[in-house]
């Protein structure tokens, strides 16, 4: 039984892989917009989407088109997102283009092609990632903080 087991599982994710189209897309199901919160914002000639508290509200940003930037906060083992983190995004040269404060714990930008800087803060930890967005598919960013402060 334990080998029938043991041959079984690897089978199971080779399914998976072949067949994704079969595994629950939770951003494809209905959003009840009634508690959502979420409003397209602009800064600086930048549009950008802040919020994700909720499932709802993290399945209505998720089915957003348009932002070629989308940024994911979370915490901890079990990568709890988190609503609270500071956000800076420069272009390369240093220039900054967008500053949001308590931001996320998704947030979705529509930049003008370029790389750009981007700089997460959580309670004075920062993290800084790269993001070169352009006609192409949205550019994924997730940032990650360890502690549960």
């Amino acid at each position: 039984m334990k080998i029938l087991h043991s041959f079984m599982l690897p089978l199971a994710a080779i399914g998976m892989l072949l067949f994704p189209a079969m595994a629950p897309a939770a951003s494809l199901e209905p959003v009840d917009s009634s508690g959502v919160q979420v409003q397209r914002q602009e800064q600086n000639g930048i549009t950008y989407l802040s919020g994700g508290i909720g499932e709802d509200e993290a399945k209505a940003i998720q089915q957003t088109t348009g932002y070629n930037l989308h940024m994911t906060f979370a915490i901890g083992a079990e990568n709890k997102y988190i609503p609270d983190v500071d956000v800076v995004i420069e272009k390369a040269q240093g220039q900054t283009v967008l500053t949001l404060h308590d931001a996320g714990p998704l947030v979705y930008v529509q930049l003008p092609a370029g790389k750009y800087n981007v700089i997460a803060t959580r309670n004075g930890e920062v993290r800084r990632d790269v993001a070169d967005v352009g006609s192409g598919a949205a550019r994924n960013l997730v940032f990650h903080w360890n502690g549960e402060s």
